[in-house]
């Protein structure tokens, strides 16, 4: 059977990001998706026009209806909108011992607030701590530790920080800088390096967050799922799809090419990692 992997988020109307964005890359990669929606947005490839949060305890429900049915191998977490639910969602991946990635959705990259001022600090408070890996771009990374981060030094002193919160690793997503990823583990430090890919990148930050969970689940270690992750998201880009009038759509369809399976092994294989053991830079 497949493994059942689980996004919480929030829903995208023009289908690039969030809740499915998710459910297309768990897809491709052969996990059965599930979903708890905490937002609705209208959104498209402009851009945010408008959030509607939904009640914590609609979110509640919806955990409670896939947990009572699934055994759910790994979980990831988006767009939480409020306070209220990151401690609902907090309290639910707790009580029923679900490993999870934390992409600390905050702003949609077109524009848009994604994530309240108050939920960042329960965010920090409730939900870091418990988090297998946490996922931040390099403004998602600033808002949760204050450090101006614009190189890998300054990318590695935040995760340091996001560590001392409780989480067991920290991926600064170098898309923003020289698309070099910093992985940081407790005592160990690796740099993920990577190329600009041309074609639009609208929900490339979801499409990477949901492969790394899938390839956890899966059994892949941490650094091993980085890599392979990374690969899913620029193959994505490269294969991103015009339409609309805005950035166009990353396309997670580009992981079913017969090709596509052996690039991500064969990156694997050939650890395009630097491991520094001593945990420094």
């Amino acid at each position: 059977m497949p493994e059942v992997v689980l996004t919480i988020g929030g829903s995208d109307s023009g289908g690039g990001a969030g809740i499915q964005a998710d459910i297309k890359t768990f897809s491709v990669l052969g996990l059965h998706g599930t979903s708890a929606i905490t937002a609705i947005t209208a959104q498209n490839t402009l851009g945010v026009q408008d959030v509607f949060g939904l009640a914590p305890e609609v979110v509640e429900a919806q955990l409670k209806s896939i947990t009572d049915d699934f055994c759910v191998a790994f979980a990831k977490t988006g767009m939480l909108y409020s306070a209220k639910t990151v401690i609902v969602v907090a309290k639910h991946l707790l009580e029923n011992d679900i490993p999870f990635v934390l992409d600390p959705v905050i702003e949609a990259e077109a524009g848009g607030r994604l994530l309240r001022p108050e939920a960042v600090l329960a965010l920090k408070e409730h939900l870091i701590p418990l988090a297998s890996v946490v996922t931040p771009n390099i403004f998602e990374a600033g808002a949760l530790t204050g450090i101006h981060v614009s190189d890998i030094d300054s990318a590695d002193a935040a995760a340091r920080e996001i560590l001392e919160l409780g989480a067991e690793a920290v991926i600064v997503k170098g898309g923003h800088m020289d698309c070099t990823d910093l992985l940081r583990m407790a005592g160990e430090v690796f740099r993920l390096p990577g190329k600009r890919m041309a074609g639009g990148n609208h929900g490339v930050g979801c499409t990477y967050s949901a492969a790394l969970t899938s390839f956890l689940a899966k059994g892949c270690s941490l650094p091993e799922a980085a890599i392979k992750a990374k690969k899913a998201a620029a193959l994505a880009v490269s294969h991103s799809m015009n339409v609309g009038k805005g950035v166009g759509p990353v396309n997670q369809a580009a992981l079913l090419r017969d090709d596509t399976y052996a690039i991500l092994e064969a990156c694997a294989r050939r650890k395009v990692v630097q491991c520094l053991g001593d945990g420094k830079i």
